[in-house]
């Protein structure tokens, strides 16, 4: 089984709302932590990003963090191990 990536996000904030729905688009499986709900994951998402905002993505040592879609695409490009291991091997910044 592989890991499913966890997407840190806070209820109400429009750029979480985007991250779903792109990742549900992908059909890419997140494990969706609200940090405003649980203390430990709001404490994990400072650890691996070493910030406080919302959302941000982390897949192994792969994180990015208070991202738009757009920047995203972009970090993921950089990425092309990671982005092969999401499945997103045809996504390219220029769509979104």
């Amino acid at each position: 089984m592989k890991p499913r990536p966890i997407l840190f996000i806070k209820d109400g904030c429009p750029w979480c709302r985007e991250a779903l729905s792109f990742f549900s688009e992908q059909g890419i499986e997140v494990d969706v932590q609200d940090v405003n709900e649980s203390a430990s994951a709001y404490q994990r998402m400072i650890s691996v990003s070493d910030q406080t905002n919302t959302p941000t993505f982390e897949f192994g040592d792969f994180v990015v963090a208070d991202f738009d879609v757009e920047e995203f695409v972009d970090e993921l490009d950089q990425r092309p191990d990671v982005k092969e291991a999401l499945g997103l091997t045809m996504v390219d910044e220029d769509d979104y």
